[in-house]
């Protein structure tokens, strides 16, 4: 570089990088090369060489040190001029003025960064790679990011599911990708969730080659609906269907989970081409079933729990998680119009096992034949209307048919459709990837016709 100079008699010292003037013979510093050209708009480099509470001297080869007010360090509010820079370090600053009304070199730090910042996020909105920046505050409804430029952060966007408390992402350095942006409001929203979502797709390719059907796995409850509850398996999320949850009756997931529960299941179905998972929670437990295989005979007789009553007889819990039929033939000794002349939810009884029907998981149980039992009669209008008892819906875990009507008795009761359908399982709007049921439970029967022996009570 040739310095300006006005001697026409200075000369440059071969190889001073025109640092150094031979004048009149001397050699003497060429002060005006060590001034580097700039104008206002220009980004420069310097060195701190002095930092006060309000401001901060950087050194950046101009004729006076150049001064960067504490409001220009940086974007966040309220910021320890310590904090942002330290003695000897060299920083970037974009010229404000060259000289104010007091003489002095304005720099701006955070206004270099941001002109840098920007072209980096317009580059990496174009190409749809992530950025990263560190969450410098919460505000209603999202996260402030520093990126050079302040980005927003919405909170629907800053996980896959919702959050509950943004706090615990203060300070953290997080990635995310560029949705949004407009230079002239200096607007940039982003999404964590985006880049989350991506990072799954090859998770769950992964998962779904290795798991198979039989496989017993582990998992955390991620969300509660009410036709069941979605697993989170380390990537991606499978259904255990509220059929699935128990072999007892449930009338609710939360009845028995809850959000954040560690849980092991088992896979029972994959549809590979959709990306879904059927669970099933009760296979891992005990088969309360079997235990009434291995342990009762016809014939025996035992304590249980009167759980529902309906129109041809009353449901009695042996087990949890296994019901019996007591059929209304089987109440009492005397003809019954109303069940709940004889029995009421809740109360204890004892039963005899007529009928253990181990292929299709069914009990028949009777009242009338336990030797010295005889329970109170209540009076029809103690006993209650039938027709306003709640559908509750019940297992399937029970039922074989009622005893043949004997000669003389009255024709037998038509019985009622064992379970209600359960609702199609339709996956939240924030779930797209959620496992759908391997099946749904079969239509509840209709009851039998009054005049015919029904076929099987359930």
């Amino acid at each position: 570089m040739t310095p300006p100079t006005t001697d026409t008699d200075a000369k440059i010292v071969e190889g001073s990088d025109g640092m150094l003037l031979e004048i009149d013979g001397r050699i003497v510093p060429n002060y005006d090369a060590t001034i580097v050209p700039f104008d206002e708009g220009d980004v420069v480099t310097g060195r701190v060489v002095r930092i006060d509470k309000d401001e901060v001297l950087v050194d950046i080869g101009y004729k006076s040190e150049g001064v960067i007010p504490s409001g220009e360090l940086s974007i966040r509010k309220s910021v320890d001029p310590h904090e942002e820079v330290e003695l000897g370090e060299e920083v970037d600053a974009l010229v404000l003025t060259k000289e104010d009304q007091d003489g002095r070199l304005i720099l701006s730090k955070k206004r270099a960064r941001f002109e840098r910042a920007w072209r980096r996020i317009e580059a990496a909105a174009e190409s749809g790679e992530p950025v990263i920046g560190a969450v410098i505050e919460v505000v209603k409804g999202g996260l402030i990011i520093d990126l050079g430029v302040r980005g927003f952060l919405p909170a629907s966007l800053v996980d896959i599911r919702r959050v509950p408390n943004l706090d615990e992402y203060l300070g953290q350095n997080i990635q995310c990708k560029v949705i949004e942006l407009n230079r002239s409001r200096n607007n940039v929203v982003l999404s964590r969730r985006a880049v989350l979502e991506e990072e799954r797709k090859e998770q769950r390719q992964a998962i779904l080659e290795r798991l198979q059907p039989g496989l017993i796995i582990e998992g955390q409850i991620s969300n509660i609906v009410d036709f069941g509850a979605f697993v989170d398996l380390d990537g991606i999320d499978g259904l255990i269907h509220i059929s699935e949850l128990s072999w007892s009756h449930v009338n609710h997931p939360s009845e028995i989970l809850s959000i954040g529960d560690t849980v092991q299941v088992k896979v029972l179905d994959i549809d590979r081409d959709r990306q879904r998972i059927s669970l099933g929670l009760k296979q891992t437990q005990e088969d309360p079933w079997q235990r009434v295989v291995d342990t009762y005979n016809v014939g025996d007789e035992l304590e249980g729990t009167v759980t529902k009553v309906v129109a041809f007889g009353a449901f009695v819990e042996i087990l949890e998680g296994v019901e019996g039929l007591v059929h209304i033939s089987e109440l009492a000794q005397q003809h019954v119009e109303n069940p709940r002349e004889i029995v009421q939810p809740g109360d204890e009884v004892k039963v005899k096992i007529l009928e253990i029907d181990s292929e299709r998981r069914r009990l028949s149980l009777s009242i009338k034949r336990v030797e010295g039992q005889v329970l109170p009669r209540r009076s029809a209008a103690d006993a209650g209307d039938l027709e306003n008892v709640p559908e509750l819906g019940l297992s399937e875990d029970v039922f074989a048919a009622p005893p043949a009507v004997e000669e003389g008795d009255e024709e037998a009761p038509a019985t009622e459709a064992a379970a209600t359908e359960a609702p199609e399982a339709a996956a939240p709007a924030e779930e797209p990837e959620a496992a759908a049921p391997a099946e749904e439970p079969a239509a509840a029967e209709e009851p039998a016709a009054p005049d015919e022996e029904p076929e099987e009570s359930v």
